[in-house]
């Protein structure tokens, strides 16, 4: 079946999941996490900075209902997707790192090149 991937969760807890994760991912860059939140976690983000391109009031308030914090969508709008202006996607890059110490989870950082 494709489309999102269930990754263990109800759809509310996987929603906020994500909102979080993306919003840690625009506001610092960078993060580790297991390699199948990292594919969904690049999906949502790429979809943002591409909205984040048409500099709209439309866009900013989608925006705005995902991400939860104002200040990151600002930084979203003025220095993000403006570096990213020329560009037509591939925004993130995934690298795996090894499994995870514990449960033996592949592990991987996601950021934005």
């Amino acid at each position: 079946m494709p489309g999102t991937r269930k990754l263990g969760r109800t759809s509310d807890h996987r929603t906020a999941m994500l909102r979080a994760m993306v919003t840690f991912l625009l506001e610092n860059g960078k993060i580790e996490t297991t390699v199948t939140r990292a594919k969904e976690v690049r999906a949502m983000t790429e979809k943002y900075i591409t909205l984040a391109k048409t500099d709209s009031l439309t866009s900013k308030r989608q925006a705005l209902a995902f991400i939860t914090k104002e200040d990151v969508v600002k930084k979203l709008y003025t220095e993000i997707a403006p570096k990213y202006a020329d560009v037509a996607g591939g925004y993130t890059r995934i690298t795996k790192i090894g499994p995870r110490r514990g449960d033996a989870a592949e592990m991987a950082i996601i950021e934005l090149i």
